[in-house]
């Protein structure tokens, strides 16, 4: 084993740095899916398009910004505003056009409404940005690289994967718990989850509560996507393979969990960075077999409670 360490130290220590970098984005995404339901109860499908196009409105922010002489810290915060607008404008169009008509109906009927939108979605990209790759790096290249010591040696890695992705995270996590448990709004939302029936009762607007969750979740899906845009190249369906493991990551930790999306995204993106390194026939399907191990074992998922059902 030490042998083999030595060999490989470089490869272990990119893996779990990768894995690290790659959980961070999938969470993003993972935690607004599982607040959606946990509120709407329903699964967004088209979730996953949010993601793509606040990763292509990003990218064609830093690429307008540079066009026009602007400095490349810029690129900063046109990812942030690029979030923040694809959130704030399709996230109520969304919920108040489309998914206020689906409340309390099948279940199989929302996921087929929220699937038609993903595709149609899917085309209007296609349509904005064609199905060229789509590229800018600038906040990477700004950043530059930090030399990470592990096992006598040192890695070279982006300071934007290692420090600004993880960071995120941690501050959308953080920041999310404090405000469910800490304000009223919050709590609000909390009693929603709870108890619809009951929150309705005694006089909160069920509908506002609906639309401001859904609008934070659009906006946490874009992020994740705007945040992804410098690290790689933007092409058609990238939306499709991220909605699958943030699917996989919501099932992992349980539907509703939010600090357990994070470990559950933790989990899922070691495991399947390791799987690029060292077994790469196996990348695709790594996630999954995780997925359905824990659900073997804990059908409710890691964290998810079991609940009774009236017959």
């Amino acid at each position: 084993m030490g042998d083999w360490l030595a060999d490989n130290g470089l490869l272990v220590g990119l893996a779990l740095l990768d894995g690290i970098s790659s959980a961070a984005l999938i969470f993003l995404v993972a935690v607004g899916l599982t607040l959606v339901f946990g509120v709407l109860r329903v699964l967004n499908v088209a979730h996953g398009s949010l993601y793509a196009i606040g990763a292509y409105a990003a990218a064609s922010a830093g690429i307008f910004a540079a066009s026009r002489g602007l400095p490349a810290w810029a690129s900063l915060p046109a990812i942030v505003l690029s979030a923040a607008l694809v959130g704030a404008v399709l996230g109520p169009l969304i919920e108040k056009l489309l998914l206020r008509r689906v409340y309390g109906q099948d279940p199989v009927l929302q996921l087929l409404v929220t699937f038609a939108l993903f595709m149609i979605l899917e085309d209007v990209q296609k349509l904005i940005w064609g199905v060229q790759p789509v590229h800018n790096d600038a906040a990477v290249r700004l950043l530059g690289t930090v030399d990470v010591p592990f096992g006598g040696d040192a890695i070279p890695f982006t300071a934007y994967q290692l420090f600004l992705l993880p960071g995120v995270a941690v501050a959308v996590l953080i920041g999310l718990t404090v405000f469910l448990r800490r304000t009223l709004t919050g709590r609000v939302i909390v009693a929603v989850t709870e108890d619809r029936e009951a929150a309705t009762a005694i006089g909160i607007d069920s509908a506002r509560v609906y639309l401001l969750t859904f609008t934070f979740g659009a906006a946490l899906a874009a992020l994740g996507g705007a945040l992804s845009s410098p690290t790689a190249a933007l092409v058609p369906g990238v939306g499709a393979s991220t909605i699958v493991l943030s699917f996989a990551v919501v099932a992992t930790a349980g539907l509703g969990q939010i600090e357990g999306a994070a470990i559950a995204a933790l989990l899922i993106g070691l495991g399947r960075s390791v799987a690029v390194y060292f077994a790469p026939e196996f990348e695709v399907v790594v996630p999954y077999i995780i997925m359905v191990a824990v659900l073997l074992v804990r059908p409710q998922g890691l964290f998810g409670v079991a609940v009774t059902r009236r017959v």
